[in-house]
C-alpha cells in the first residue's frame, strides 16, 4: 500500500520543521531559566545568577536574568502562536526543539556560569562535586532527548526537501 503525500497546510504555508525547532528551543529555554530562577534562587536561596559582589547585584542579576528568561518566554510563545496561525508548526521538531532548549540552558550554565566563569555555584557550604554531577548530567539528558527527538521528527519528516 502506497501512502499519498501529505497535502500543503491552507493559505499556501508550508511546515515550517527548523522554525519550529528553533522556536520552541527558545521556549526551553526560557522556561530551564526560569525554573531555576525560581527554585534555586527563590525557593532554595542556594545561589545568584552573580555572586561574587554584592547582596544587592546578586539580587540585580537575578532580576536581569528574570527579565530576559521572561522576554525570551514571551518571544518564543508570540513566533509558536505565529506557526500555529499559519499551520505551520511541526510538532516533532517542535518537542525536540523544547527539550534541546533545556538540556542546552542547563548545560550552559553548569559548565560555562558554574565552571568557566565562575559567576555562581549551584550550592555554597557543601561539596558541590555531588551537585554539579547531577546538574550536568540533568542537562546532557536532556540534551540527549532533544537530539533523538529531533533524528525522529527527521526522519519522519513528510518532505525532506522542504525544511525551511
Amino acid at each position: 500500500m502506497r501512502s499519498e503525500p501529505t497535502p500543503p497546510p491552507p493559505h499556501g504555508d508550508r511546515l515550517q520543521p527548523r522554525r519550529s525547532l528553533a522556536v520552541c528551543a527558545l521556549i526551553g529555554v526560557a522556561v530551564m531559566a526560569a525554573l531555576d530562577e525560581i527554585v534555586f534562587h527563590q525557593v532554595l536561596h542556594w545561589h545568584h545568577f552573580y555572586d561574587r559582589s554584592t547582596p544587592g547585584i546578586a539580587l540585580l542579576s537575578d532580576g536581569l536574568l528574570h527579565t530576559g528568561e521572561l522576554l525570551a518566554l514571551v518571544a518564543g510563545f508570540v513566533l509558536f502562536a505565529d506557526l500555529r496561525r499559519r499551520r505551520a508548526l511541526v510538532p516533532g521538531h517542535a518537542w525536540a526543539g523544547f527539550f534541546l532548549g533545556l538540556g542546552g540552558f542547563q548545560l550552559f550554565d553548569g559548565v560555562i556560569d558554574h565552571k568557566l566563569l565562575r559567576l555562581h555555584q549551584v550550592r555554597y557550604g557543601v561539596d558541590v562535586a555531588p551537585y554539579d554531577w547531577a546538574w550536568n548530567l540533568a542537562g546532557c539528558v536532556l540534551l540527549l532527548l532533544g537530539i533523538a527527538l529531533a533524528l525522529r521528527a527527521a526522519r519522519r519528516s513528510p518532505d525532506r526537501s522542504e525544511r525551511a
